[in-house]
């Protein structure tokens, strides 16, 4: 079982960081002088390649997750509320990432009208979103 828990921090620490990193992207785009189309194409790629990257660490990490969950029995039972909120937290990041790739998406059709401010602000969810599910992994106040 630590084998599978240590594989799945990795995985998760991992995706965090695209989570981070991606929308601090965005910022970027959202600033580019609309002439500027060699930085606009150079951040397009990065944020294209860190959205694949990204996915492609979600999946172990969620797939190690339901192992801890449903083959070792990792939060199952009586007194294991702070179980059923971090799923719903991982729903939540899982929403995040989803809009990630839309925003992406809006961002290469050049149909993004969103300000810089904005995605700042939006880049600080995962970090919320983070410390919930810290909280109640180490905590489990329910």
């Amino acid at each position: 079982m630590l084998w599978v828990k240590s594989f799945h921090i990795v995985f998760i620490a991992s995706w965090f960081a695209g989570l981070f990193y991606l929308p601090r992207i965005f910022v970027n785009l959202a600033m580019v002088d609309p002439a500027s189309t060699a930085e606009r194409a150079r951040l397009l790629l990065m944020a294209r390649k860190l959205m694949r990257f990204m996915t492609l660490l979600a999946v172990p990490a969620l797939v190690l997750g339901l192992w801890l969950w449903l083959g070792y029995g990792i939060g199952r039972g009586p007194g294991n509320g702070w179980m059923h909120a971090k799923l719903a937290v991982v729903v939540a990041l899982l929403g995040y990432h989803h809009a990630c790739g839309r925003l992406l998406r809006q961002f290469e059709r050049g149909a993004s009208t969103r300000s810089h401010v904005w995605f700042r602000w939006f880049n600080e969810a995962p970090v919320l979103l983070m410390i919930v599910v810290v909280v109640l992994v180490v905590v489990k106040p329910f």
